[in-house]
């Protein structure tokens, strides 16, 4: 006996053709399949099993429940079967009313999803979401690191940069700390980044030559500068022409104990401020946002500024 006459058989079940109609457009549980038809669960069951026999639908399982759908790559001839056995019934009664039905129960699912949605409207960075963390984030944004050359400046061991070397061309780590160098070096090693390298060095006189990256980041490192105007001019000098200057660091506060409890020189920088060391630096294109507050004493914000170089620009000077 032919596949064809077998598919035949199959739709020719009143009930069996009309599931088969509906899984065809939407993908949907037995318990929304009772609903639409009004049948029994055992009903509808024994049928989904024979079409599930007749390899013309699909189940996946989530949970307790079981959602079908039209078996996927069905071959061409049983597509055009189906197609027809469907056609043929379109205008009855029946399938128009399980239309409505099935449009009614999509209905429901939007509105379940958007009252879940209004309902933590302005909280969704404050509550807990399964699978939502900075972490899965941060691997989500750097997915989108091109294959250019980073300088992470005042690395310490250089978390970012390890993740950024992940698809980056290359990398170099600049600390003053030999053992931050160290300590980052043996990561880099055991992680296989081979276009990973730690040099020892200040932000302030960076070892690297002139236009020799696409991007520079100080990741909460220009707090530590005894020069911020320097940091920023030497971030400038390594640049190539169109290049990138990325700055997380705190916004100004009155923390005092910062500099005991981090080593820290700078109580953080007003906006202003940072804006006018970029472009005295030389940098143009400039923007500067909060992105983040703590919501504890002493209440830290962090600024994230981003500028540019521009593709003719003059190199300044790190003069002090």
């Amino acid at each position: 006996m032919s596949a064809s006459w077998d598919v035949l058989k199959t739709l020719s079940d009143p009930t069996r053709l009309r599931l088969v109609a509906l899984v065809a457009r939407e993908e949907l549980s037995v318990a929304e399949l009772q609903e639409i038809l009004g049948m029994g669960q055992s009903r509808i069951s024994s049928q989904l099993a024979l079409l599930r026999q007749g390899n013309l639908v699909s189940d996946r399982r989530e949970g307790k429940n079981a959602f079908y759908s039209l078996r996927a790559q069905l071959p061409a001839r049983t597509l055009a079967l189906i197609k027809a056995a469907v056609d043929s019934v379109a205008e009855l009664p029946e399938i128009g009313a399980d239309r409505q039905s099935l449009e009614r129960i999509l209905q429901k699912r939007r509105r379940t999803q958007e009252q879940y949605f209004n309902l933590i409207a302005g909280r969704l960075g404050k509550n807990y979401c399964p699978g939502r963390s900075w972490e899965a984030i941060g691997h989500l944004a750097l997915r989108l690191t091109p294959a250019i050359d980073i300088a992470d400046l005042g690395a310490g061991e250089g978390l970012i940069s390890q993740l950024l070397a992940q698809r980056a061309r290359r990398v170099w780590c600049i600390d003053n700390s030999p053992r931050m160098v160290e300590v980052g070096t043996e990561l880099a090693q055991k992680n296989g980044l081979a276009n990973l390298e730690y040099r020892l060095g200040d932000i302030e006189k960076v070892p690297l030559p002139d236009r020799s990256v696409d991007l520079a980041i100080l990741s909460q490192a220009l707090h530590h500068a005894q020069h911020p105007p320097v940091a920023l001019s030497e971030a400038f000098r390594i640049l190539r022409p169109g290049g990138r200057v990325l700055i997380l660091d705190l916004n100004e506060h009155s923390f005092a104990r910062a500099r005991e409890l981090y080593a820290d020189i700078w109580l953080g920088f007003r906006e202003s401020t940072l804006l006018g060391f970029l472009k005295k630096a030389g940098f143009t294109k400039v923007e500067i946002s909060t992105v983040a507050r703590e919501p504890n004493e002493p209440y830290f914000e962090t600024l994230l500024a981003s500028a540019v170089k521009p593709a003719a620009g003059r190199v300044r000077g790190a003069g002090r």
